[in-house]
């Protein structure tokens, strides 16, 4: 006995790239090949999407997490970091890690939002003196 012949059923060739329908493939975790990647895994590839839409989505937890799934070859390298890009970087750092209070910049994120200040400032918790630095005062010598 061999396979069984299915000759009146229709094969239709799907495109993953292209659904027709406007609808965009999902796929369950590991099952998107080798051809897509996450945003994450382009960015340690050295690439970036590129201006690319999204052509599938990747789903774990029971389709409570997802991720967009970007196609490998037309994704661009990315672009280098600038003197600029660091300097606005670590501005905005600065103000998530450095408390108002007492304007110590510590090496992670401040709760800011919900207490508004290092802990040591809002219930005397000590900090480890090795967790921060304190904030030089800024020249205010005109040029």
């Amino acid at each position: 006995m061999g396979a069984p012949q299915h000759e009146d059923v229709d094969t239709v060739d799907v495109d993953l790239y292209d659904p027709g329908d406007g609808s965009i493939p999902v796929f369950r975790w590991r099952q998107a090949g080798q051809a897509l990647a996450t945003r994450r895994q382009l960015r340690e590839m050295g690439l970036r999407p590129g201006g690319q839409s999204p052509v599938a989505r990747i789903e774990c937890r029971g389709g409570r997490r997802f991720a967009w799934l970007y196609r490998i070859d037309l994704a661009k390298p990315k672009l280098p970091m600038t003197l600029a890009k660091e300097l606005a970087l670590d501005k905005a750092m600065a103000a998530r890690q450095t408390c108002p209070k007492c304007g110590r910049r510590y090496h992670h994120v401040l709760p800011l939002k919900t207490l508004g200040s290092c802990l040591e400032c809002h219930d005397g918790t000590p900090a480890d003196p090795a967790s921060y630095v304190t904030s030089a005062p800024a020249h205010r010598l005109a040029a």
